[in-house]
């Protein structure tokens, strides 16, 4: 099974550059508190990294992604 993140724009648009607009709206996010839920897959996951200081990201099913480094994002599943 897929792991499942939980992506909410959490600060808006206005003043970013094009290139962050748009991967906001590839995500599905129109006005800031909308939500959308996304697979996780290398190419959400490169998204999300991109715009994380807009946006919020919560884990469903227990995986966490780091940020620490600026697009080299990083995957830890926890086994249960």
């Amino acid at each position: 099974m897929a792991k499942k993140v939980k992506v909410t724009l959490i600060k808006s648009t206005i003043g970013q550059k094009p290139a962050k607009r748009a991967t906001v709206r590839s995500l599905g996010l129109k006005k800031i508190n909308s939500t959308v839920e996304h697979e996780l897959n290398p190419a959400i996951a490169g998204m999300i990294a991109s715009v994380s200081h807009l946006v919020k990201c919560e884990e469903l099913n227990s995986c966490q992604i780091s940020y620490s480094v600026p697009h080299k994002v990083q995957i830890k599943i926890q086994k249960e």
